[in-house]
């Protein structure tokens, strides 16, 4: 009972977290309605018992919202991913095509034929859940991951042509600080 009751308020806040997200007026905010969402769905799927698969998708989603956050404020300059936006271009072909995806969707979904099970499932779930995901390819992968973070890193710091300690010079002693922006604080 607690956990239908459990699963049911999730759905709700994942669905009306998922509609904050084009109802916020910024980017941030609406970077942490979709993070709330996806929280939302993980504990569903941990309140489904599949352990793995929840905690993936808590770990994977809300890692990835807090980096788009970071980055959004980092590279936009002056904080305009906290400031109000509209979409003001392709709105109405916007939702007729959003109502249109949902209206197939749902409606494969409650109309196609299911198929029966077949089989019942495997003693480790999680272990067959991982090997049908990953296969024999998680060595790479462990191995891939570390140079993906590094190849990140290295783009990231190549691209920026300038960093936050580059105005106070080589010996980090230079006052007052040579901003490229003027109007920062401390005016």
């Amino acid at each position: 009972m607690f956990i239908g009751i459990t699963f049911w308020v999730l759905a709700v806040v994942a669905v009306g977290a998922g509609a904050l997200v084009f109802v916020v007026d910024s980017m941030a905010r609406a970077t942490y309605a979709l993070a709330v969402s996806f929280l939302a769905v993980g504990v569903q799927i941990l309140l489904l018992q599949q352990s793995y698969l929840g905690v993936i998708t808590i770990l994977m989603m809300v890692m990835e919202m807090a980096v788009m956050a970071v980055f959004m404020v980092m590279f936009m300059g002056m904080n305009p991913a906290l400031m109000p936006m509209d979409m003001t271009h392709g709105k109405k072909t916007a939702i007729g095509v959003s109502v249109g995806v949902f209206v197939l969707l749902a409606g494969g979904a409650l109309l196609i034929p299911w198929p029966t099970r077949r089989g019942g499932p495997p003693d480790d779930v999680t272990y067959a859940l991982g090997l049908a995901i990953m296969g024999d390819k998680m060595l790479v992968m462990a191995v891939v991951a570390p140079v993906m973070v590094a190849t990140i890193v290295a783009g990231v710091v190549l691209a920026a042509h300038r960093s936050r300690y580059d105005r106070f010079g080589d010996d980090l002693r230079r006052r007052p600080a040579d901003d490229p922006q003027p109007g920062g604080v401390g005016r």
